[in-house]
């Protein structure tokens, strides 16, 4: 079952379509009903302030039985903070620990940071959020996993915490233990020497951040 939240941010509406085509429990979080919307899909949950979905969408949600839930403007959750919120709900009945978020990057800087900030919050909870973009997949890691990718692909790994000691395999510039710091961008554009790569963060939080174009350094 994929979960997923869709935000209020850039939407790629050809990417849009194919992708929310995957989706079995859709959130939207405000004006991400619009996207939605645009897309031929209407949200299971809307929910947020609800000042920038437009008329005639939040008209359509209720006709189509969505659960709205509206919030004030002064409040202190931003309305992707709120939607997350059910996600996890959601994810917790459903037994899973991954939930895709889309229309998270693009626009507006802070509240693409602020997105970030929200992914190692629930990183920290044991849930994974996998902001995806059609140009990106990112996600924050502690533990191992084995990454897929294609050769000359890139990925890059920014440790969020203070250091991050991480071990590679399969990048063309391995890491052995190796200190990742907060201040320093060692990890950017490493390479994928083949189909997959193996990332363990043995300390620390790192978020993976995945291109999805393909070609050598």
């Amino acid at each position: 079952m994929r979960i997923a939240v869709l935000a209020n941010g850039a939407w790629d509406l050809v990417w849009g379509k194919q992708v929310l085509k995957e989706v079995d429990f859709l959130i939207c979080a405000d004006g991400g009903a619009n996207y939605a919307a645009l897309s031929g899909y209407l949200p299971n949950l809307l929910i947020g302030d609800l000042d920038s979905i437009l008329p005639e969408n939040l008209k359509q949600c209720a006709n189509a039985g969505c659960v709205i839930e509206r919030y004030p403007s002064e409040k202190d959750e931003t309305d992707l903070e709120l939607a997350l919120c059910r996600a996890v709900e959601q994810a917790c009945f459903a037994g899973q620990t991954d939930i895709w978020l889309y229309g998270a990057s693009g626009k507006r800087i802070d509240h693409f940071l602020g997105n970030l900030a929200l992914m190692l919050a629930y990183a920290r909870k044991g849930y994974r959020i996998r902001l995806v973009d059609p140009e990106h997949e990112m996600w924050i890691l502690q533990g191992r996993e084995e990454i897929r990718g294609s050769f000359g692909q890139k990925l890059s790994l920014i440790a969020l915490s203070e250091k991050a000691i991480v071990t590679t395999e399969g990048l063309r510039y391995p890491l052995q233990q190796g200190v990742l710091f907060q201040e320093s961008p060692r990890g950017v554009s490493n390479v994928f020497l083949g189909a997959e790569a193996v990332i363990q963060v043995h300390e620390g939080w790192v978020l993976v951040v995945l291109p999805k174009d393909v070609g050598m350094v």
